[in-house]
């Protein structure tokens, strides 16, 4: 389902990207927006997983090499993901790093990695890390959109001897600035 979800995503995205008036190609900046998507979380304990919506803002900066594209950023999600009614996810905040290549002026393919923490109703809350892949493509002067998919782990989540894990797609949209 998330394959296909994210197959789907990708070749609109290039579609409506080649369709709209495009920005210069200039990547160098900061950038703010809101994503919404799907999750899908699984856990060490027998039977206790679940999957829903999720969504929030993104923040972040990037810096224009050229052909390549690095930069930082902060996710903020809201979720309401029950967990087999042991627990619910409440909402997840990311630190990430990305770098990309340019597939064309206003097409970045990247990469991005780094620290996630999830909070939860009853288990409190735990740090983790995350690695995924997206693309994003600018669509009209300052605005850009996105599909990206990411693998969340958080080990021994809260000292609980439950190892948590977490696969979320989400489609972002921006304004850059």
């Amino acid at each position: 389902m998330t394959g296909k979800l994210a197959l789907v995503t990708a070749v609109a995205t290039l579609v409506a990207g080649s369709a709209m008036a495009q920005s210069s190609g200039n990547w160098t900046g900061f950038y703010g927006g809101a994503q919404i998507g799907y999750a899908d979380i699984d856990t060490s304990a027998s039977g206790v997983d679940g999957d829903g919506l999720i969504g929030g803002i993104i923040l972040g900066y990037d810096y224009d090499l050229g052909d390549w594209v690095v930069g930082g950023g902060f996710d903020y999600d809201w979720s309401d993901v029950d967990l087999s009614g042991a627990a619910t996810v409440e909402n997840v905040w990311r630190l990430k790093a990305r770098a990309g290549y340019k597939v064309n002026p206003q097409g970045l393919l990247y990469g991005t990695a780094g620290y996630a923490e999830a909070d939860t109703d009853t288990l409190g809350s735990d740090d983790g890390w995350f690695i995924g892949a997206g693309y994003e493509q600018i669509v009209a002067p300052n605005i850009s959109i996105a599909g990206e998919l990411l693998y969340h782990e958080f080990d021994d989540f809260n000292s609980s001897g439950i190892d948590v894990d977490a696969t979320t797609f989400q489609i972002k949209a921006a304004y850059r600035f």
